[in-house]
């Protein structure tokens, strides 16, 4: 079975959906050999090369709460991926461009190697999660490209071009065009999963895809769009 979801690295909910998923696959013996293909889909394409504030005043004004309220919202976000085993460190992201952080991606997805893959995709969100880097800095990306098993010089290439560029538009695209507004959103076989549901709730839509059923079902679980991610 095939699995294909569209997230963006730095969606919280998208980190700890995957996270979700992945223990939900993990619990069915028949899904051992599940393939799980990421597309893309950027919150802001918009943002910039450098983070311009800090994560809490960025979520204030993005929600128009106060900045204390803020504070206790990514609080609330961080225990629920500390929840899941991830060293989540929200409060201290730093939020920058992702597109070429998708397109080392694409150059991963491009060796037919899922095992490299994920380690670039896992290498990604922790840096951003964990290590709080820009995702936007090259030189970071060309050293994961690099710790995870891809060739310095065409990641190199990848990097100073506009190469993938094209395939990581086509994917929102392809979002936008199939109601897929925001993310994570996953794709198992008729069923859609949208946000980072419970464990238990991604299994059952699961084993409802194994069963083949033929009526689609869609949860609704906590996600992040274009104007930001849900907070109640």
């Amino acid at each position: 079975m095939k699995i294909t979801y569209w997230s963006d690295y730095a969606c919280p909910y998208c980190y700890i959906g995957e996270a979700r998923l992945k223990k939900a696959i993990e619990s069915i013996p028949e899904m051992k050999n599940v393939q799980l293909e990421m597309k893309t889909f950027q919150l802001d394409p918009s943002a910039g090369e450098h983070a311009v504030s800090d994560t809490q005043t960025r979520f204030a004004d993005k929600y128009g709460i106060s900045f204390e309220a803020a504070g206790r919202q990514i609080e609330n976000i961080s225990q629920m991926g500390i929840a899941e085993g991830l060293d989540f460190q929200y409060a201290s992201t730093l939020f920058t461009n992702t597109m070429d952080a998708h397109r080392l991606t694409k150059l991963a997805q491009s060796k037919g190697n899922p095992a490299l893959t994920e380690r670039i995709i896992s290498a990604l969100f922790k840096a951003y999660f964990t290590d709080n880097k820009e995702l936007a800095d090259k030189a970071l990306l060309q050293s994961i490209g690099e710790a995870c098993g891809l060739d310095a010089a065409e990641v190199r290439e990848v990097l100073n071009s506009d190469r993938y560029r094209d395939e990581v538009i086509s994917d929102e695209n392809e979002a936008f065009q199939n109601g897929i507004h925001a993310v994570p959103f996953f794709v198992v076989g008729k069923y859609g999963i949208s946000g980072a549901q419970s464990v238990e709730g991604m299994k059952a839509t699961l084993q409802k895809a194994l069963e083949q059923e033929t009526e689609a079902g869609m949860e609704q679980g906590m996600s992040c769009g274009l104007d930001g991610c849900r907070i109640g």
